[in-house]
């Protein structure tokens, strides 16, 4: 972080922030290689991409989960969203503590571990409440992730490329949804006509069953790249007690300065998350029951979208982000979201109730799309207006909120709506659309509310842009 002298040298003659080259702001020293920079990014964006692959490979298998452990879709709905969140959120902030204070690189690559394992487990669940409780173990290894991961990639970036960077990470969401698609559809159909197998000790098993272990074993490979990543030096910490930086009081004062630019960020992205949240995981049903596709069909197209325009459209957002942070923007982060949210409420509200499958799907390919930008940004914005000693812990704060509500009980709210409003599960089309015209638009006017707020932050903060915030 720039002093105020520091950052009055470091003014270019237009006006616009720059940092000297080979340094970091603050008198931190020079940032690493910009090349291994970029190769941390890969490896925890290969991780993400595993995290993603085994939490959303559940979403092609909910019709053979349905039939074969004779469970609704309120169950269902359950599986993917309460029994992931649960652990996920409330060991998400215990687990940042630790990533604010010790090795971030060891704790994730516990978490790795611990979610391959549990992803398997799921494979070799009996009933509705076995697979509950192993997607619970999912949710707690996946926890130690992002916090920490957000926090390295700024001790990594400046603070002019943080968004792409994190963008970059971020695309593990639709790499990780669009290959566990792929993935999932390409077992499927391979397995569909085999009979059950028998393992020792585990007895037999259904296809669906053998599709969670082959999945969960992908992310062995994964622990072995996470110990090729070295801890970088925490920038911004001066000659402070880390500890003390990093205590509960130092954070309840940050919240408290911060209450209305905090409340306004996690508002507005936890209600566009139950949008997210809600597509990523129904939509695969919904193209099957709306148009009668098989799941390998709907796996392998859908996984597709989310693989190119999903990705797309996370790197999109820390492009524009990082473009208007270059010139000057003080907001530019939120701002870039802002301009995606505002972009695709009418392709998210109107995908569902397209009665064309080939209109359907380039809908939701613009959809995909901008639900995918804003994706990097609000971890990135926290990152940018948070203290370095603070960084991991308000990030699982943003996670503990967001994922309970938008992940936790996002994609039970569709399927409530299939299953006591409208008694039919083909109706499901219509109360996607129902949950996602209610939480965006709604996400859309609290984020605008808080740009001048997030901007005080930033400016408190010490990482101004170049003094022309917008309106």
């Amino acid at each position: 972080m720039l002093t105020g002298s520091e950052a009055a040298d470091c003014k270019a003659s237009d006006g616009k922030e720059t940092v000297p080259a080979g340094s970091a702001a603050g008198g931190d020293g020079a940032w690493p290689s910009r090349t291994y920079a970029w190769y941390i990014v890969v490896v925890l964006t290969l991780a993400y991409t595993c995290s993603f692959i085994d939490r959303q490979v559940l979403t092609l298998l909910i019709e053979p989960i349905r039939r074969d452990l004779q469970i609704n879709d309120t169950q269902i709905g359950l599986l993917g969203g309460l029994a992931f969140s649960i652990f996920y959120t409330l060991l998400g902030i215990p687990l940042a503590r630790i990533a604010d204070r010790a090795s971030r690189r060891n704790l994730m690559t516990a978490g790795v571990a611990v979610w391959s394992l549990m992803t398997a487990a799921c494979g070799l669940a009996r009933g509705f409440w076995p697979l509950f409780t192993a997607r619970v173990g999912v949710g707690v290894g996946e926890a130690a992730l992002s916090p920490a991961a957000f926090s390295l990639l700024a001790d990594y970036f400046p603070r002019q490329s943080l968004a792409r960077a994190i963008s970059v990470y971020s695309t593990g969401v639709y790499f990780g949804a669009g290959l566990a698609l792929m993935i999932g559809g390409t077992i499927i159909r391979l397995v569909s006509n085999a009979p059950t197998q028998t393992l020792p000790v585990f007895g037999e098993l259904y296809p669906w069953q053998l599709t969670f272990i082959v999945v969960g074993a992908l992310g062995l490979p994964i622990v072995l790249l996470m110990f090729t990543i070295r801890e970088p030096a925490r920038r911004g910490l001066g000659d402070g007690d880390r500890r003390a930086a990093s205590s509960w009081p130092a954070l309840r004062g940050f919240l408290a300065t911060n209450a209305w630019a905090v409340t306004c960020h996690i508002g507005a992205f936890t209600l566009y998350g139950i949008a997210i949240g809600n597509y990523l995981f129904w939509t695969p049903s919904m193209i099957m029951r709306t148009f009668g596709w098989d799941a390998p069909r709907a796996g392998l197209t859908l996984g597709a979208i989310l693989f190119v325009f999903g990705t797309f459209g996370v790197y999109a957002g820390g492009w524009l982000a990082d473009r208007l942070a270059r010139s000057g923007r003080t907001d530019a982060i939120l701002r870039a979201a802002f301009i995606g949210m505002c972009c695709g409420l009418p392709l998210i509200v109107s995908t569902p109730l397209v009665g064309d499958v080939r209109i359907a799907l380039v809908l939701l390919s613009g959809a995909i799309f901008f639900l995918a930008l804003p994706q990097g940004l609000p971890a990135a914005a926290l990152q940018v207006m948070t203290p370095n000693p603070l960084r991991a812990q308000m990030t699982a704060i943003y996670f503990f909120i967001g994922n309970l509500i938008a992940n936790g009980l996002g994609p039970m709210f569709a399927g409530l709506l299939t299953d006591y409003a409208f008694g039919d599960p083909a109706m499901l089309r219509y109360a996607l659309a129902i949950v996602c015209a209610t939480a965006a638009p709604l996400s859309v006017v609290l984020l605008y509310v808080g740009l001048p707020h997030y901007r005080a932050s930033v400016l408190r903060a010490g990482n101004p842009g170049s003094g022309n915030p917008g309106p």
